[in-house]
């Protein structure tokens, strides 16, 4: 079964899910982000970051180099790209 989730839409399943780690100086972190199906078949895309293992939604702040590793990464997920249009 999968992971499904709570979205203001309803319940969703996770379909993809792409973290990319960062670091500020000392802090560690990560940004998430997933690409999530409703039941009707609507596509979401979230995002979020982590922070010692616990998932926080709010701002999720990339540097430029973050994004272009963020953009080769999706290579491996390739329905979160297309949802992305990337």
């Amino acid at each position: 079964m999968a992971a499904t989730t709570a979205t203001p839409w309803g319940r969703a399943e996770l379909v993809e899910e792409l973290t990319g780690r960062q670091q500020a100086g000392d802090k560690r972190f990560a940004s998430i982000v997933q690409l999530l199906e409703t039941s009707n078949g609507e596509r979401l895309v979230r995002f979020s970051y982590s922070t010692d293992g616990v998932v926080r939604r709010g701002p999720v702040t990339l540097r430029e180099r973050d994004v272009a590793r963020l953009r080769a990464a999706l290579a491996q997920h390739p329905a979160l790209a297309e949802a992305l249009g990337i």
